[in-house]
């Protein structure tokens, strides 16, 4: 599987090629699925730009996207969107239309119950577990973690030198299959080719997409999540 990551928590300042509106969000969405894309993440934006759980700007984003594609599509549940555990989850009861998945950060408070009251929606919980992070400790303590849709390795390494190192160990945490679960592997900015190449060495889900990177691997800038996805791809099956 490789997920399209569409914008993450950029805005305007990044770039034209990064969609902030649902319309954006829905045209790179299905030029990324044409280019080989399985799957798509996406962060719903406010009118100002910043990511949001409102349930309005989760319906718009999720209703455009879903015009336009057939394959599964997520959304973030990240606490910079919301801080208060107890108000994001009211967000979230507060949704009209669901995603297929939500991501939820394992290390971040109220992570529990938040993927609690997702499953209980019939949403899937993807597992956030970041490096340098208590995610995978408190993860692998989890009873909902059987449950959930599939574990995030996030390596917060951004350095290209050292990434794959640090994928490495958090794999090695979290263990190849944890609680029966698949894993998606994935970096960002430096450390998001050497991370994504791994992963195709490793036989592991992966994403790669604006969130992550905003360059190619030849170091130039991407001009769209379709241009970053062929990339992907192409790296992800590169032999040793």
């Amino acid at each position: 599987m490789t997920q399209v990551c569409l914008n993450g928590s950029r805005g305007a300042a990044d770039g034209a090629p990064v969609p902030m509106s649902p319309g954006a969000m829905a045209d790179s969405a299905a030029d990324a699925v044409l280019a080989g894309a399985t799957d798509i993440h996406v962060h719903p934006k406010s009118p100002c730009g910043q990511d949001t759980l409102s349930p309005r700007a989760v319906a718009a984003t999720l209703t455009e996207i879903r015009s336009r594609v057939t394959v599964p599509v997520g959304v973030t549940t990240g606490a910079w969107a919301e801080p208060d555990p107890a108000a994001r989850s009211a967000r979230v009861r507060g949704w009209t239309v669901l995603p297929d998945h939500a991501s939820v950060n394992w290390h971040e408070p109220g992570a529990e119950e938040l993927a609690a009251l997702l499953i209980d929606l019939g949403v899937g919980v993807e597992a956030g577990i970041r490096s340098g992070t208590d995610g995978a400790a408190r993860f692998a303590a989890s009873p909902l973690a059987p449950r959930v849709l599939r574990v995030l390795a996030e390596v917060a390494d951004t350095d290209p030198n050292t990434a794959e190192d640090t994928a490495r160990a958090l794999l090695s945490e979290l263990g190849r299959s944890p609680h029966g679960r698949p894993v998606l592997l994935h970096g960002e900015d430096g450390g998001a080719w050497p991370v994504l190449r791994l992963a195709g060495r490793l036989g592991l889900a992966t994403r790669i997409g604006m969130e992550d990177t905003l360059f190619l691997p030849n170091g130039e800038r991407a001009v769209s999540n379709a241009e970053l996805v062929r990339a992907g791809l192409a790296q992800y099956a590169r032999p040793l």
